[in-house]
């Protein structure tokens, strides 16, 4: 199975896409171009790797091709991974004050951010996952609140929360970097075989 070369990133956020570019291109030049493809997919409930592999089934049968979708988790220690999958719904309803008061019975405010990307080459081909975790703790919101829950994650080992970090730092370390990394490793060994 070859790498395309044209892969379909199910998203209509052009900043996400700018991201995933920048960290799918360090350090190489890549045989594939990331387009993205404002697709209406279904938010689903389930385990995160399920939920991404069935978004992945069904963006492929929609563009017809290649394509990777991804996959956000916000997980609380304290709450055995939630809200998880489910921060997005929770971010909009409670903010990032809310995110904390989640918290205000619990001593443990470790966390983790994980990120699946799902890929698959076409329709007729089961999606692979990729999982990429960064461990840290929820704090206070700090920095520009324009990203999502960055404000309120501060990643093990670093004073800077990731809405504070500089997005050369952040994507070193994050989450998405580490999914998108085993991803690009993948989809690097598959051209390569062509």
């Amino acid at each position: 199975m070859t790498t395309p070369s044209k892969i379909h990133f199910a998203t209509g956020n052009k900043k996400k896409l700018e991201e995933v570019n920048a960290i799918l291109a360090a350090g190489a030049e890549l045989p594939f171009e990331v387009v993205a493809a404002k697709l209406d997919l279904p938010e689903l409930q389930g385990e995160p790797e399920e939920i991404s592999k069935e978004k992945c089934r069904i963006a492929a049968k929609l563009v017809g091709g290649a394509v990777m979708v991804e996959d956000t988790s916000l997980c609380f220690n304290a709450m055995h991974g939630l809200p998880g999958p489910y921060i997005k719904w929770f971010l909009e309803k409670l903010g990032h004050d809310g995110l904390n008061r989640m918290l205000a019975g619990f001593e443990d405010k470790s966390a983790y951010a994980q990120c699946i990307f799902a890929y698959t080459p076409g329709p007729d081909t089961e999606p692979i996952v990729f999982v990429g975790r960064t461990e840290g703790r929820i704090v206070q919101a700090r920095g520009p609140t324009d990203f999502g829950w960055d404000p309120v994650f501060l990643p093990d080992g670093f004073t800077d929360t990731y809405a504070e970090m500089d997005k050369t730092t952040k994507n070193t370390i994050s989450h998405r970097y580490r999914s998108l990394d085993k991803l690009r490793t993948y989809l690097l060994s598959h051209a390569a075989s062509k």
